[in-house]
């Protein structure tokens, strides 16, 4: 047996016997339902911070995200920007949402718009929601990891056998310790995905021959053809610049990708950048968040997780070494184009070409990238290979055991104890608890051993479906105007439009993919937002609103800002645009040739491309703004007042929808 594989195995044992203990402890631990689904709410300060950041960047983060640079360059590479997007829907509703989980005993977040709607409708969409996003997503994941194994055993294990073995341990530690148990193996899970990629990263500059190279290396990729004013290698933007190296205009009018007026020069125009972010943004405005949220001891993580574990480690992380991974590997044998017109710039060990292939069409060979980045240090030091394989495998389980723990909590909860056993014993909620992990669990494993061509098109609904879950946060987190009627409606309409505008209700209608470059997470929200406030003006109600407000003025009371910060809101509203609209927006379009001509090395201020340059300067403004906004406007930071709890667990008292309680 190699000793690549000797390795892989002797890491992949330790990680999983890391991983059952805490199941383990969990179990010893979890008394009450309480205690199983949401930690007891005693998720304490650096699990949180560890473990909320392992949850919001996946495998996906690990493996898919370098191979789309790789194919698209860096006008994917503003994709990175996520690092900031995905926290920034927490700065606006986790404080906001455990101080609700704790004042009213709420488990799930379907019983906390439930109550405040007083709307079971409302409840059972969010179950839905959940399980759509969490049984693709979870999918995703599995099939990923098990052709990670395939692709690193040599092909000892096939990807379907692999993908099922590695369930099973996850299965053992998500069912049997709740979501105590996930948040502590996620707490290893942050440090390996983290330290993974950049190790990755220092390895591939290495091989390319440094920073140096690496540019002349983007130079030589990016140039035009005198003769026929093309790109060399790659698309041409309708500007005339490589697309590697420019996004392709603001906005372009087409029917979407797969029709016949798809995007030139590539999809990822300033518009699509933007809306694309919003469905990224839906991974912490998903169901499985607002549970996170209701686990934690107190607001006091929230902060640090999204300034500086999200938006300035991992953000670094993938401004610099997912960008050299990715754009690196057309200068290490990944571009047998490239290699033959500038065999002088590529060092020539990864083999033949990967082909420019999103790496979740695992059929493809651009799934490649990552594991042949891994490959390098076979010879030279293979214990190297097994512990980022590891590396990799904890990133692809991180998200996959956070869904599966708190999606089984809404079907336990949501549905059997709300409809079907509403006395259920805190021992029956475990046990029920238990089964909905494996059977989400089951149902993802079959969806991706008999779906893998479906399984990338129900992903990628998934995030845009939780970013439908943003109006009925809004209101239950700041708006009482908004009434049961028009989220209801609202919500239903958001996720039919996003169905029209994926590929999987796309083809069925005139328009392709993505209509005029704008990810479907936008036409969601558009007729989600515009249907919720039509329908809510037509629906006020006196008596309702007098309900609402009760909730209202707890927060009012609770999380207000002080007179003498007041007036810095106009200050934050100004910051966010600014930033959203010039960083990862239409405005983005300057950063194509602000600090230099892209057609021409020579002229690049920093010795890179403008496009990068004009990303890390936006990184690190997004930074300061969500400093900003967490701490200094207190969105993220501890109440004033202490939170008293009328009940720890709403389940334990028999409440009507006609009280909060």
């Amino acid at each position: 047996m190699d000793a690549k594989v000797v390795w892989l195995f002797v890491f992949v044992a330790l990680y999983w016997s890391y991983c059952i203990f805490w199941g383990i402890k969990g179990a010893l631990s979890a008394k009450t339902a309480s205690d199983y689904f949401v930690a007891g709410r005693q998720i304490s300060l650096w699990v949180f911070i560890l473990a909320a950041t392992a949850t919001s960047f996946s495998g996906w983060t690990f493996m898919g995200h370098p191979g789309l640079i790789y194919r698209d360059g860096f006008q994917y590479a503003y994709a990175s920007f996520y690092a900031i997007t995905i926290p920034f829907t927490g700065v606006l509703f986790l404080k906001r949402q455990w101080m609700l989980g704790k004042r009213f005993g709420f488990i799930t977040p379907g019983e906390m718009l439930a109550y405040y709607f007083r709307s079971d409708t409302i409840r059972i969409l969010v179950v839905l929601v959940a399980l759509i996003f969490s049984v693709p997503y979870l999918g995703i994941q599995l099939r990923a990891s098990g052709f990670l194994f395939n692709v690193l055993t040599d092909d000892m294990l096939s990807t379907n056998v692999g993908m099922w073995l590695l369930s099973i341990v996850v299965i053992i530690y998500v069912a049997s310790g709740g979501l105590r148990a996930v948040a502590y193996v996620d707490s290893a899970q942050a440090i390996l995905l983290g330290g993974g990629i950049a190790v990755i990263g220092i390895i591939a500059m290495n091989d390319i021959g440094g920073f140096e190279r690496l540019n002349q290396g983007i130079a030589a990729l990016s140039q035009i053809d005198p003769s026929t004013g093309k790109a060399m290698f790659g698309k041409t933007t309708p500007d005339g610049y490589s697309a590697y190296i420019a996004i392709p205009g603001v906005i372009q009018f087409g029917a979407g990708l797969g029709s016949a007026s798809a995007p030139i020069g590539g999809a990822w125009t300033g518009v699509m950048i933007l809306t694309y972010m919003f469905g990224l943004m839906g991974i912490q405005s998903a169901p499985a968040f607002s549970m996170w949220a209701f686990g934690n001891k107190s607001p006091e993580p929230f902060a640090p997780q999204q300034v500086w574990a999200s938006s300035l480690v991992i953000g670094f992380i993938l401004m610099f070494f997912t960008a050299i991974q990715g754009i690196g590997a057309h200068f290490l044998g990944a571009d047998t184009q490239f290699m033959a017109r500038f065999p002088e710039l590529v060092n020539n060990v990864m083999g033949t070409g990967l082909g420019g292939i999103d790496l979740l069409q695992s059929e493809g060979r651009g799934d490649m990238l990552v594991p042949q980045l891994v490959y390098l240090m076979s010879e030279t030091a293979p214990w190297m290979v097994g512990l980022l394989s590891v590396c990799a495998l904890a990133a692809m389980q991180s998200t996959g055991a956070a869904y599966m723990s708190t999606a089984g909590g809404m079907l336990t909860r949501d549905l059997l104890k709300r409809f079907i056993i509403p006395n259920a014993s805190h021992a029956q909620q475990k046990l029920y608890g238990r089964l909905g992990v494996i059977l989400i669990v089951i149902a993802a494993l079959l969806v991706a051993t008999t779906s893998t061509d479906a399984l990338v098109l129900l992903g990628g609904l998934a995030v845009a479906y939780g970013f439908q879950m943003w109006p009925a946060l809004i209101a239950v987190c700041w708006w009482p105007y908004l009434t049961r009627q028009g989220v209801t409606v609202g919500l239903i309409a958001g996720l039919i439009a996003v169905t029209l505008t994926e590929s999987i209700g796309a083809e069925f209608m005139p328009w392709g993919r993505w209509p005029m470059t704008l990810h479907s997470a936008f036409w969601g929200i558009l007729f989600n937002l515009s249907l919720t406030i039509a329908v809510s003006a037509l629906t006020q109600n006196g008596s309702e609103r007098e309900h609402r407000m009760i909730f209202h003025n707890f927060l009012r009371d609770h999380a207000s800002l002080s007179p003498e910060k007041r007036g810095l809101i106009p200050a934050a509203w100004i910051l966010t645009l600014v930033w959203f609209f010039f960083g990862i927006g239409p405005g983005a379009v300057i950063g194509n040739w602000i600090f230099g001509d892209p057609t021409n090395a020579g002229t690049w201020t920093f010795g890179m491309p403008s496009i990068w340059a004009w990303q890390l300067l936006w990184w690190v403004l997004g930074v300061a703004m969500m400093w900003f906004l967490a701490y200094r406007m207190e969105l993220s930071t501890v109440p004033h007042k202490e939170v008293v709890a009328l009940h720890e667990d709403i389940g334990d008292i028999q409440l009507d929808l006609d009280k909060p309680g």
